[in-house]
């Protein structure tokens, strides 16, 4: 009787020891799969890796160099320009007068930073590039909001975590001084606040809305692409919701007036900017003066289709002479209608850089992935090739999920990728060109991602 009546505890604690095992396991998996979906630590993480990568950019670096070099293009010069209170002009490092070549935001943001750390320094290189890493690092959180708001916990954290290792915008943190950080996080913003804002009937939220328009227009005038179809959408919806509830005269109130009052806002916003233009130039400019020039450097009879810049006026010195000595808007517009005589004469070639730009638009930079991805011994480059072409295939592939689920949310975020770099495929292809719109791209990749490993994503209503 002792015998069984151990040999009964002994069977009872080894069934209490089995239970135990699964349940260690499961509050284990449990932990992990919290610390994945935790927006903290993703941004964390987003900020680390970019931090290490910098860290290691300055110590392959001279300070000499690194306090010089990266504000010698057009954005570190006009701020240079201003910080030495010559106001916004001279894009070239030789004095050349007012300019409109950029909307004004960053290069004001530069020249704070000149202004507190002096005018091309090794200090000034560290403050920018951290402005850089910062925006950087925390476009995880817009990017996690509207992911969760599109597809769930899951899909919110895979597109937080594929942006916190996306190699372009690790890379572009502190090579490139120009507003791509800035401006990523403010249409990564831009895309949660129109999904977010949809329903509300505070005004201050639409002023709210108006205002971050305006300061993006203000740092890249590119996404205006993207302003009338984001409002023409809230307002679809708006009118969509109270359809059944609102008279005729209700209705159009209820479904247009928010988005109109936005429109102004972000209109006004970029008033002040177009009047002291037309006050400089005695010529409307609304935004910026550069169209002319990007299209014929795309669009010219040098054979080459990649980026050309020994055509640009920074480098070459003849183009910089003739700029100088037409002014800004005439250069500008001789450039445009010689580029635009180039395009009509030439429509087979068109054709063929179009695809070009297309290919390096969403590959990364180049036009010959496959070609580039087996003659470079590099695994850095190929893996930011192969990450590149992957959340490329990805955002197609998005973009079908989302249609064959008939989300309401199709449209605001499909539009980033489909519509936004056609300005860039008619012109010049550069990575950074790209990055407004990678939040969506990593979107759409999540959303991907979890079609064909997780469950079905909810249909908002």
């Amino acid at each position: 009787m002792k015998r069984g009546f151990k040999g009964a505890g002994s069977r009872r604690n080894k069934d209490a020891a089995a239970k135990t095992v699964p349940a260690r396991e499961d509050r284990g998996k449990r932990v992990l799969l919290r610390a994945a979906c935790s927006l903290p630590l993703i941004v964390l993480v987003a900020l680390l890796l970019r931090v290490g990568f910098a860290w290691d950019y300055v110590g392959q670096n001279s300070r000499q160099a690194l306090a010089v070099l990266p504000f010698l293009q057009e954005s570190g010069n006009i701020a240079a320009s201003l910080a030495s209170g010559h106001g916004f002009s001279s894009p070239f490092r030789i004095e050349t007068g007012p300019t409109a070549w950029m909307p004004p935001l960053y290069p004001w943001l530069l020249a704070g930073i000149f202004r507190v750390f002096g005018v091309r320094t090794y200090d000034s290189f560290l403050a920018a590039v951290a402005l850089n890493i910062l925006c950087s690092a925390f476009t995880c959180v817009p990017i996690f909001l509207v992911s969760k708001r599109v597809g769930g916990l899951t899909v919110a954290a895979l597109a937080a975590w594929l942006w916190a290792f996306f190699p372009n915008t690790i890379l572009n943190a502190f090579e490139s001084m120009w507003d791509a950080s800035v401006a990523v996080l403010l249409a990564a913003t831009i895309l949660w606040a129109t999904l977010a804002i949809e329903k509300s009937e505070r005004w201050r939220d639409w002023v709210g809305y108006g205002l971050l328009w305006g300061v993006t227009l203000l740092t890249n005038v590119t996404l205006i692409s993207l302003l009338p179809l984001l409002l023409g959408w809230l307002a679809y919806r708006r009118r969509k919701t109270s359809l059944s509830s609102q008279d005729s005269n209700g209705l159009v109130k209820t479904a247009f007036a928010k988005p109109v009052l936005a429109f102004g806002i972000a209109v006004l916003c970029c008033m002040p900017w177009t009047v002291r233009n037309y006050l400089v130039f005695h010529r409307m400019v609304p935004m910026r003066s550069t169209l002319g020039l990007q299209l014929w450097i795309g669009n010219n009879e040098n054979p080459q289709e990649a980026w050309k810049e020994e055509l640009h006026p920074i480098f070459n010195s003849a183009e910089r002479a003739r700029y100088i000595r037409m002014g800004e808007l005439e250069y500008m517009q001789e450039k445009q209608s010689e580029a635009i005589e180039f395009i009509l004469a030439h429509p087979g070639r068109d054709v063929r850089q179009f695809a070009s730009r297309f290919i390096g638009t969403w590959s990364g930079g180049t036009p010959t992935p496959l070609q580039d991805f087996v003659r470079t011994p590099g695994l850095w480059f190929r893996g930011v090739l192969l990450f590149n072409l992957l959340v490329a295939i990805g955002t197609a592939a998005g973009i079908v999920v989302l249609w064959k689920q008939r989300s309401a949310y199709l449209f605001p975020i499909a539009v980033f990728p489909v519509i936004f770099p056609w300005a860039y495929y008619l012109t010049l292809v550069v990575p950074r060109y790209r990055l407004p719109v990678d939040p969506a791209v990593m979107l759409l990749t999540a959303v991907a991602l979890h079609a064909v490993f997780g469950r079905q994503i909810t249909r908002p209503e």
